[in-house]
């Protein structure tokens, strides 16, 4: 799960009234590409240069393309974004049908203002494509954040001790096309328990994060 979660935030009078909708990745126009990737730029660039690379341009995703995107707007344009792809991935081998989560980002003068509750917005969407389950992968460094965000509330379940296989976006001649990574791994119950969740410590993705 591609997440930008930087700490700067202005005073409270800086909060703005925010305006959701949902996009299919069909939808969006060249300008919605350019505004989203210089969106991108500014959130994912207080985390590292490098976070930021994948959005130069008009490229708006960094390594899977969502189909769904939920997008915040205020007055300043784009405030928050969260995109969504269902895929198949394995677990210790048994196939399971998931609703991958990533690409989070809020505008960093945004951070501490609620903005950041993007992804209980894009629960309702999850429950109307029918999906038994949300998921994503974040650093492990990130597990406080997570946890306030969507532990504490009861949205998700946070599981650590996982190794999740990935491809690379792209093929690098000097790179294994293949990553390996010790991640936290969120689950979002939407159609099944999270009892349903198959046990087990490797995941494939076999494909690039989103």
């Amino acid at each position: 799960m591609n997440i930008a979660a930087s700490r700067t935030a202005e005073a409270p009078s800086a909060r703005t009234q925010v305006r959701w909708s949902r996009r299919w990745e069909n939808e969006l126009q060249l300008a919605d590409h350019t505004e989203l990737a210089d969106f991108f730029r500014k959130s994912y660039g207080p985390t590292g240069a490098f976070n930021a690379q994948p959005f130069e341009g008009n490229r708006s995703w960094a390594g899977a393309r969502p189909e769904v995107r939920i997008i915040g707007h205020d007055a300043r344009g784009v405030a928050a974004h969260v995109g969504l792809l269902r895929r198949f991935i394995k677990i210790d081998g048994i196939d399971l049908l998931v609703a991958e989560l990533g690409l989070y980002a809020v505008r960093p003068d945004l951070e501490g203002l609620g903005i950041s509750h993007s992804l209980r917005v894009m629960y309702p969407v999850l429950q109307e494509l029918g999906v038994p389950f949300g998921f994503g992968t974040v650093r492990p460094a990130l597990e406080k954040h997570l946890t306030r965000l969507v532990g504490r509330q009861g949205l998700a379940t946070l599981m650590s001790g996982v190794r999740v296989r990935s491809t690379q976006p792209d093929v690098y001649p000097n790179l294994s096309p293949i990553r390996v990574e010790d991640v936290l791994v969120v689950v979002f119950p939407v159609g099944r328990s999270i009892g349903e969740w198959p046990a087990g410590t490797i995941i494939d993705r076999n494909g690039p994060e989103l």
